[in-house]
């Protein structure tokens, strides 16, 4: 397959393949995100990355490329309802059929409850979960006329429990959880699956390499997630057959204390 890495304003002069797969991942960051397009397109199927600052996206864009895979960056604000809209009507127009949604956007800002004002909830609120309400209705949409798809919701900690300093991120993180049950009790039927996967830990970032103590020691130890065994569960989801669909996925390190 002969690989271009293209423009947004270039997409249109692509010929249409029909038959072949196409996933989303929205919030494709420099870690989880960059690591499902690689494990994805190393499947055949095409891999699109969307992110506020799609400049941020060339490098993992342009390596997936000169390895031979079909990948496309898009500039995209998962907050703001007509970009997404426009988003997904572009891809299932000009690139191919979405089969995969992967809703991997962050908000993780820790902060006292005496710190978060309505516009710092807000925010976290806007960017954890109603930016996954818009991006999962939006691939619906396009899924369910098909009778088929899958839809992942990139779930934390803080999905399952609140914690000192994270009022505002917890918040979000429930909804965001309780988006994707509810969307797997409506969808399920219908031959879409939802799945929320439960990250339990920290994965390794360049954040986490700067700022948690004894860093080395847990890597050494298996303690932090590398995003590419991450990766690996996310395309598990993906390929599941109907009769024994996961819909939450939990994932922490075998020394992690739960």
């Amino acid at each position: 397959m002969r690989i271009r890495v293209i423009d947004e304003t270039l997409v249109q002069d692509m010929a249409k393949h029909p038959g072949k797969k196409t996933v989303l991942v929205m919030g494709a960051g420099d870690a989880i995100g960059s690591a499902i397009l690689r494990k994805f397109s190393k499947t055949g199927m095409t891999v699109c990355g969307a992110r506020r600052n799609k400049d941020k996206l060339e490098k993992i864009i342009y390596q997936l490329s000169s390895e031979g895979h079909e990948a496309y960056a898009f500039k995209c604000d998962a907050r703001i309802e007509q970009e997404v809209i426009d988003l997904f009507a572009k891809i299932e127009r000009e690139i191919g059929p979405l089969n995969t949604v992967i809703f991997n956007v962050g908000a993780n800002v820790p902060m006292s409850i005496l710190q978060t004002d309505s516009r710092k909830f807000f925010k976290i609120w806007e960017m954890a979960c109603f930016a996954g309400f818009l991006c999962a209705r939006e691939a619906a949409k396009y899924m369910l006329p098909r009778g088929e798809g899958t839809i992942i919701f990139s779930g934390a900690t803080a999905s399952i429990r609140g914690a000192s300093g994270f009022a505002a991120f917890a918040s979000a993180k429930h909804g965001l959880r309780a988006l994707a049950q509810s969307m797997a009790r409506e969808l399920g039927p219908k031959n879409i699956h939802v799945a929320h996967v439960v990250i339990d830990a920290a994965v390794d970032t360049e954040w986490i390499r700067e700022n948690i103590p004894h860093y080395k020691e847990l890597k050494q130890r298996n303690g932090i997630v590398d995003p590419d065994d991450l990766a690996n569960c996310y395309l598990m989801l993906q390929k599941q057959h109907r009769s024994a669909w996961t819909h939450e996925l939990d994932l922490r390190p075998g020394i992690e204390n739960w």
